[in-house]
């Protein structure tokens, strides 16, 4: 069914005297970001942004890109928010798809020599005003326009822009809100960065609950247990499993009986996790979802602390009005506990990545996206993830394209052929691992690293090189990483 003729979910402007961001700098109410969106429009007035032209926005985590993001989302500007260390060469990459309409950065100096857009200053003064605002000026619908722009894999090759429609935002808003969402002047801890679908999410969602922010510069675990242990204005905490991990590792960490749950996704959740977080009290809800569904489309029901997940290694539901099929090869539906293609569709589920390139043989002709994920149903509809979506590596959250690594590692001097993929880690879910090649002798491993942080993201350099005297192929060339997989030893 279309979501045009799906009931469309409403939300409410907040009160402004709520409680929209705290850090550990300030606190702000709505009323400060209500008279913060006023002055944007003003400042944005005669500038014409589209999917192509978004608000770029690029720093490490501040209250000043929360509320920019906020107030984009309120005067329905489309944004691009990108990691902290994207560079110019990165944003060379992005320019054959976006030219920015607005720039705001942490460095002036910043994308200059690349785009030739206006950069934005502001004021730690523009994030305290207050008084009347016109309500004309600022909507929460119009939901097949751009919400904004999400940037899926890493920073070399031709990057995969996911156009996010308001739509996907609001359906998304609403199906978490049956399963638990912060109530008014209570806080969702924020401490996943501004550049992911994750972390924008919790923005978006608290702005139509109208519920309360609560942002940290990084992950810190001192400070995180002592929040969510002691502190009972806090409610909700988003994290991937490798920050319950770190928190987990202090024996005496339990949550306050007023918490109602840690939001785990962004890579491999193993049972033992969920035992673990179970056994020690530690409410968590499990899911899963992608940049193209607004992050989660499916998850278990909150739990309290003595509960367990019954079967622990399943997602849980997927939120209606969505649909879920299991297809074969030939994109055939599969009978129940038959594992195969994970395909989706509804209202959370995107239109179609920014290049038309990329949108080939992705949609069916009745509109079902073959997310590239396999699982499969059991006779409840709960859903079990197998493999994550073709070769992508999730390691600690952060989603790394190994395509993008081998290509840096290849023009390393010395080194014929790569390939990289994601071993199983306890701790980062999967850990970055490369296999290479040399044309003579076998290279030093300790410069490699160097020089892949100069090209790479710091997440996206692998955590260990193998060298092969050769590396496993097809009759058609193509490496075999399954079986590099299998050669490794854990």
């Amino acid at each position: 069914m279309s979501s045009r003729l799906q009931k469309i979910p409403t939300f409410s402007k907040p009160e402004k005297e709520l409680t929209f961001l705290t850090s550990e700098q300030e606190s702000y109410t709505y009323e400060n970001l209500y008279g913060f969106t006023s002055w944007l429009s003003k400042k944005t007035n005669g500038i014409n942004f589209s999917k192509e032209k978004p608000f770029l926005i690029c720093g490490p985590s501040s209250d000043e890109i929360i509320f920019l993001i906020s107030a984009c989302f309120l005067l329905k500007i489309p944004f691009l928010s990108l990691h902290e260390e994207f560079s110019d060469t990165d944003a060379k990459i992005l320019k054959s798809q976006i030219e920015p309409a607005l720039i705001f950065t942490d460095d002036p100096d910043r994308f200059k020599t690349v785009f030739d857009a206006q950069q934005i200053k502001i004021d730690k003064d523009r994030l305290t005003l207050q008084g009347e605002f016109d309500e004309s000026t600022f909507s929460l619908s119009d939901i097949e326009q751009i919400a904004g722009l999400f940037l899926t894999s890493g920073s070399t090759g031709t990057p995969k822009i996911v156009p996010i429609k308001r739509r996907q935002v609001l359906f998304a808003a609403d199906a978490s809100a049956n399963n638990f969402k912060p109530g008014k002047n209570r806080y969702w801890l924020l401490c996943l960065p501004l550049n992911h679908v994750g972390g924008i999410s919790i923005i978006l969602r608290s702005i139509l609950y109208g519920s309360a922010i609560y942002r940290l510069d990084s992950f810190d675990t001192d400070t995180i247990r002592d929040l969510l242990s002691t502190k009972m204005d806090f409610e909700v905490a988003s994290m991937v499993p490798t920050m319950l991990i770190n928190l987990m590792d202090d024996t005496h960490f339990q949550t306050h009986s007023k918490f109602k749950a840690v939001l785990l996704g962004g890579g491999p959740i193993t049972p033992e996790l969920i035992e673990w977080a179970v056994t020690r009290g530690i409410p968590i809800v499990t899911s899963y979802g992608m940049t193209e569904t607004f992050a989660q489309i499916a998850a278990n029901p909150i739990l309290n602390p003595s509960g367990t997940y019954l079967p622990k290694n399943s997602v849980g539901h997927l939120f209606s009005p969505n649909q879920i099929e299991v297809r074969d090869d030939a994109n055939k539906p599969l009978p129940i506990r038959e594992s195969g293609h994970i395909w989706l569709k509804g209202p959370q589920v995107f239109d179609g990545y920014l290049s038309d390139e990329l949108n080939r043989d992705l949609f069916d002709e009745n509109g079902w996206f073959n997310t590239g994920d396999f699982g499969y149903l059991n006779y409840r509809k709960q859903l079990y993830i197998e493999s994550r979506r073709m070769d992508l590596i999730i390691t600690g959250g952060e989603n790394v394209n190994p395509v993008d690594v081998e290509q840096a590692i290849e023009t390393f001097p010395g080194i014929s052929r790569s390939a990289v993929v994601g071993v199983q880690d306890k701790k980062w879910g999967q850990r970055v691992v490369a296999f290479y090649t040399t044309e003579k002798e076998q290279i030093d491993e300790l410069k490699l690293k160097s020089y892949l942080k100069d090209k790479l993201l710091s997440f996206q350099v692998p955590k260990e090189f193998i060298h092969k005297k050769e590396l496993p192929v097809t009759s058609l060339g193509k490496i075999k990483k399954r079986e590099l997989l299998r050669s490794y030893r854990y």
